[in-house]
């Protein structure tokens, strides 16, 4: 019998902070509720919506909570920790994205680079004028080996037409990304997808020499200080690495044959959720990109809905967005740099994950 899932564990300084504003006068509350309120109101909606994974907030440097529920490991009842890693599926666009950028930022490519002119003879559907930008602001109108958009697209899918050990490297998935026509001219319209930031990762291989697991460690979570971050094999997971759980016929089953075996630019990272406040600080402070790149990121490629490079961006407020959702991930991180504000939802089970999301933009964001 699997054990019941732990309730929230761990913490954080739950004594109420004396905050200041943007503008640095005496503070405001962070919301009208005290921390020790908010951290019942998350354990009661975790417990009764049956999330699995982390939940962390950040003002100012100052971790003011945190919070673990569920299992990690369901068959050996190994809880979930604030240590523990997760999947995070197309949150690792934005670390993609930055690592394009500092081959940018250094000269090696330009966002005018046109994908054929690295591509050469593979992927011969991709037209000859998608260039860089168009990939990375998902503006390429390319076809997508995992369509989002398709009619009666659903995240606990198989949608893998190899078998998933067979996608390993960035090179392999040339296999699953050819063959998909494109869907309208490039620019035309935002498309969210999933192919374009495989073929980001081929282009950032093949320009730098580097295989791009290793040229994301080297570019951004090592200047990032993301030392728990990383391309996890899902058939070898190291033992504070979550596994991730997909509901069916009523059993929880794990979803290594939902996802490649290991990710590649389009998601599949591990992390923790102290490394990803390390990377907003980082994204932020310019120690991954120069501060001037970080604001090109940030420029709106499209209004509907509000994106940049590798970002998403709230439709009012000046709120960075990294997220993803995917078989047995679940995960969505919310950063307002003027208010040096971070919360994020970290999780190993789709079911519960919404809810804590809408519970936090009301009592945090706003």
């Amino acid at each position: 019998m699997t054990p019941a899932p732990p309730r929230g564990s761990a913490t954080s300084g739950l004594e109420e902070h004396g905050l200041r504003d943007r503008a640095g006068s005496p503070s405001q509350p962070l919301y009208s509720h005290s921390m020790r309120e908010l951290e019942r109101e998350v354990d009661a909606l975790a417990e009764s919506a049956g999330f699995s994974g982390v939940v962390r907030v950040d003002r100012g440097g100052t971790t003011i909570l945190a919070r673990a529920y569920g299992l990690a490991d369901r068959a050996h009842g190994v809880p979930n920790t604030l240590d523990t890693q997760f999947a995070v599926a197309s949150g690792a666009k934005g670390l993609t994205a930055l690592t394009v950028v500092s081959l940018v930022e250094e000269g090696s490519l330009e966002l005018s680079t046109r994908a054929r002119s690295v591509l050469g003879g593979d992927l011969p559907l991709i037209g000859d004028d998608v260039t860089v930008e168009h990939l990375l602001s998902h503006r390429s109108g390319i076809g997508d080996y995992v369509d989002e958009d398709a009619s009666g697209y659903d995240v606990g899918d198989y949608v893998l037409t190899v078998p998933a050990h067979q996608l390993a490297t960035t090179e392999d998935y040339l296999a699953v990304l050819d063959g998909h026509p494109p869907k309208f001219p490039p620019g035309e319209r935002f498309a969210y997808c999933n192919s374009g930031y495989v073929v980001l990762a081929l282009i950032a291989e093949r320009t730098s020499g580097v295989p791009f697991h290793e040229l994301v460690r080297q570019r951004v979570c090592a200047p990032a200080g993301m030392g728990d971050t990383a391309f996890l094999r899902s058939d070898e997971l190291p033992g504070r690495a979550a596994i991730g759980y997909v509901q069916a016929g009523g059993a929880w089953r794990t979803n290594v044959f939902h996802l490649p075996v290991r990710g590649s630019g389009d998601g599949g990272i591990y992390t923790t959720a102290a490394d990803v406040a390390a990377f907003w600080n980082a994204l932020f402070a310019g120690r991954i990109v120069s501060q001037e790149w970080v604001a090109e990121m940030l420029r709106a490629r499209s209004d509907e809905p509000r994106y940049g490079l590798g970002l998403w961006l709230d439709a009012t407020r000046d709120v960075a967005i990294l997220e993803g959702l995917d078989a047995g991930v679940a995960f969505r991180s919310v950063h307002d740099p003027g208010r040096r504000l971070t919360y994020t939802v970290i999780g190993n089970a789709v079911p519960g994950a919404r809810e804590v999301n809408r519970l936090l933009v009301a009592r945090v964001m706003e």
